[in-house]
């Protein structure tokens, strides 16, 4: 089940929330929650449910013997560690790998195709999370299973984040209010972050789908930017939307998300990017891999390598594809040529800003070319007709043109505008806070009129 379906947005979120406000105490609300979350996970994946709950009490286990134990805590570290990881490896890697090695060496090892289970990237490194800063003594180790399977499998953060980590929601688990005011709020953000997705990023779904699906020698110069722009508004307003419509439902709950997204693209390098985009994602590998790595203690080139050990991960991390690791590759080779240029080891304004800002534009695209082309020739094929695909013919232009409807140039300029923030003032956003709620109840509305007569609704991250 997705937010941006209507048996979400017309049954299980009102349901929810009505049986939520009619409880009385947190313990019966927090089962509530587990129960829902439960049954939203098992629409999707009715066997692989089990999975999860296993995980959450594996590292529950393993958490507990070292809150109890002063020897061999790195040893139970160790083995979380490695077991949450071997389980990522099976299930979504393995295929990958054997692939990999079968191409290296010539051999013919059987390749297992095994069904990849939704979100699980996201809750295994919660679960990792939690042992780790268990081990840390950052946090204490929790007594109730209840309020880990919880923490785990909480619907709204469940299957795409952003990824929370334990000690960020450890009091609102225990104990939590909400008024009806941060309520009705959630629900106006969880408007928003569905109006994203499914005004704006289907729409350029439609046309970056279209167009990376064609055959190359139909993609001119014209095709090639337009499917490559296309791509990076849907990539952001995708996600972005579902962390909005997450952060909206915590908040109908009493919990506090941190935000996921900050303008990425107002960004003036490809550090200032990563500091703006997924910043739950790159928050985790900073705080679990990067600083135990060294981070950058240790001189410069070791902070490059580092850095570059970081971003591999990252791009592996989003999928079992060479693709995802030359996109993670790439942006750590940014990062590494960012460390020895002057300009952006300085505060940039005037005339290096917007350079900053077009420079990372362009390569932020051409990153996400390669994320969404199914193979790196692709990719390479694709950024070269950006820059020397002079064919005009008429299927080129045919294909180009069809693209260009009102609704999509509609769809595209809303996209543009929505990726900086409206309302820089806070004099202009009570100006119009009054307009708000009609125009949320309207956006509703346009929302599942859409959702009703379109199938096409997917959803990027739903596969990590």
């Amino acid at each position: 089940m997705v937010f941006s379906s209507l048996v979400f947005i017309s049954i299980f979120l009102p349901a929810v929330m009505i049986l939520y406000w009619l409880l009385p105490s947190i313990r019966c609300r927090n089962f509530l929650l587990l129960a829902f979350s439960l049954l939203f996970y098992a629409y999707g994946e009715p066997v692989y449910v089990f999975l999860m709950i296993v995980s959450a009490f594996f590292n529950y286990i393993c958490a507990w013997m070292m809150q109890c134990m002063d020897r061999n805590r790195s040893l139970i570290l160790t083995a979380a560690v490695c077991i949450n990881l071997g389980m990522l490896g099976v299930f979504k890697y393995a295929a990958f790998f054997t692939e990999s090695l079968n191409a290296v060496t010539g051999l013919s090892i059987p390749v297992v195709q095994v069904a990849l289970p939704v979100g699980i990237s996201f809750f295994t490194f919660q679960a990792m999370s939690y042992v780790i800063d268990v081990y840390r003594k950052e946090v204490q180790a929790q007594r109730n299973f209840v309020h880990i399977l919880l923490y785990i499998s909480l619907f709204p953060q469940l299957i795409a984040g952003p990824i929370v980590k334990y000690h960020d929601i450890e009091s609102e688990i225990i104990s939590r209010s909400c008024s009806a005011r941060e309520a009705a709020l959630g629900i106006r953000r969880f408007i928003a972050g569905l109006g994203k997705k499914v005004l704006i990023a289907n729409y350029m779904g439609v046309i970056a789908d279209t167009l990376f699906a064609s055959p190359l020698e139909h993609i001119n110069i014209f095709g090639a930017w337009l499917g490559a722009a296309a791509y990076m508004l849907q990539i952001y307003f995708d996600f972005s939307g579902y962390s909005d419509m997450a952060i909206g439902i915590g908040w109908m709950f009493g919990f506090h998300f941190k935000e996921n997204f900050n303008y990425p693209y107002r960004s003036v390098s490809i550090r200032d990017f990563w500091r703006r985009w997924h910043i739950s994602l790159s928050g985790w590998f900073r705080e679990y891999l990067y600083i135990p790595l060294g981070g950058n203690r240790r001189g410069k080139a070791r902070t490059c390598m580092n850095k570059l050990i970081v971003f591999a991960a990252t791009g592996l991390w989003h999928g079992a594809n060479v693709t995802f690791l030359f996109w993670g590759l790439y942006h750590g080779m940014l990062l590494m040529i960012e460390e020895y240029v002057p300009l952006f080891r300085r505060e940039c304004s005037g005339w290096k800003k917007i350079f900053g800002h077009l420079y990372v534009v362009l390569a932020v695209m051409i990153g996400f070319v390669f994320f969404r082309a199914d193979s790196l020739s692709q990719g390479v094929c694709w950024v070269y007709k950006m820059f020397a695909g002079m064919q005009f013919g008429h299927a080129a232009m045919q294909l180009v043109l069809s693209l260009l409807t009102p609704v999509h140039l509609a769809a595209f300029a809303a996209g543009m505008i929505a990726s900086g923030p409206l309302m820089k003032r806070s004099g202009q956003a009570k100006a119009v806070e009054g307009a708000l709620w009609p125009l949320s109840i309207a956006l509703l509305l346009v929302c599942m009129m859409n959702l009703a007569g379109s199938t096409y609704n997917p959803f990027i991250y739903f596969r990590f």
